[in-house]
Parts: structure tokens; sequence; C-alpha cells
């Protein structure tokens, strides 16, 4: 039976290159995968997901008002029914009729999808396609990394150009290390980032 997965982290753990490794699995062995990415991340080229490391690969772009259980069935349609998987990267960036459409697709269509995102912002609130993700995803996996302490990472903190934590701003900001930093729960509190420059 097909399955609904959230992979979800903190920034900076590799969620984007587990996913190009699961699509190259998968391709690898003559199957074939839909990769989707959301139109508002542009920190690089449009159309392709990035990894840190390095690697990217082409995928379809999505916005709020994207339908995804009609974009795979069509799909499904001109594939002889070859489909092997689905996966979104920053899934975080879903709406909750969306993600109803990830659980029709994995029910109805029996194809498996792999979504991949953010579970909090820099609030260290949900955003609405992790709160639903969390509830409605069969399997979920943490993809963990490290605090600047050596603990492990649960928050996003945002931070300005000196590295103080940001309290107030818009939940969505894109950006990378230079706006953001993964923080144990302990530094996320105290807003302790690691990187605060010393006064002179």
């Amino acid at each position: 039976m097909a399955k609904l997965f959230f992979y979800y982290s903190a920034m900076n753990a590799g969620k984007s290159t587990n996913l190009l490794q699961s699509s190259h699995n998968y391709r690898e062995r003559g199957m074939d995968t839909l990769l989707y990415t959301p139109s508002i991340d542009d920190r690089f080229e449009h159309g392709k997901i990035h990894s840190r490391i390095g690697l990217d690969q082409d995928a379809t772009v999505f916005n709020r008002e994207f339908n995804f259980y009609d974009a795979v069935n069509g799909a499904l349609a001109t594939s002889n029914g070859h489909l092997a998987c689905v996966l979104i990267d920053e899934a975080q960036f879903l709406t909750k009729g969306q993600v109803h459409q990830l659980t029709e697709i994995a029910d109805k269509l029996h194809v498996p999808v792999l979504a991949y995102g953010l579970r909090s912002d820099f609030q260290g609130e949900l955003f609405e396609g992790s709160q639903y993700l969390l509830a409605w995803a069969e399997e979920l996996i943490e993809v963990k990394t490290i605090c600047h302490c050596g603990r492990k990472a649960t928050h996003n903190m945002r931070i300005d150009g000196e590295g103080n934590k940001m309290l107030d701003g818009e939940q969505i900001q894109i950006g990378g290390n230079e706006s953001y930093i993964s923080t144990c729960r302990r530094h996320f509190k105290s807003g302790h980032s690691g990187q605060q420059k010393k006064a002179a």
C-alpha cells in the first residue's frame, strides 16, 4: 500500500540531498519519479531542486493554487502506470488542501509520496504544510542535524547581520546561512546563535 511520508528537520540537515538521492535510486532502476519545488523559493535556479553539496535535478514548480492530484493523475495517464514515486521539496509551503491531495495520491492512485520540509518556523510555530503532514502522514522521519553546541538541532533561528536572534517578521522569508541557523531548543530559547560578532 502506498504511503505519505514526511521527512522533517531543522535547516541544513540535508533534506534536499536525501530527496535527490531517493529520486536517483528509483531512476537508476528504471522507475519514473516526479519532483516538485515551490515557486516561492528563489534562492537557486527556477525549476530545479538544489542541495548544498552541489546536486540538482529538474522539478515542476508549484504555488498555493497548484493541484497535485490532477498533475499526478495526468502524469500516470501518460507514463503507462510506471510512476514510482512523488517527491516534494520544501513541503512546509504546502497548503492544507494540497496535503489532502497528497493523501489522495497515495490512497487512490497508489503512488508513494515523499515530502521533505521544515517542521517549524523562526518563532517555533508550525508551518501550515508541516502541521498537516505531521497530522496525516503515515510515516514521520526526522532528518537530524546538530546545533553549534553539539546537541541535536530542532529549531530554526532567524538572525540579523550581526548573528543576533530576530524575534519579529513575516513567517516566510527565504534565505540561507546568512539568515538562519539551526539550534537546539535551549539555544533557541536563549537566543544564542553561536554567530554573534564580538565587540571590538
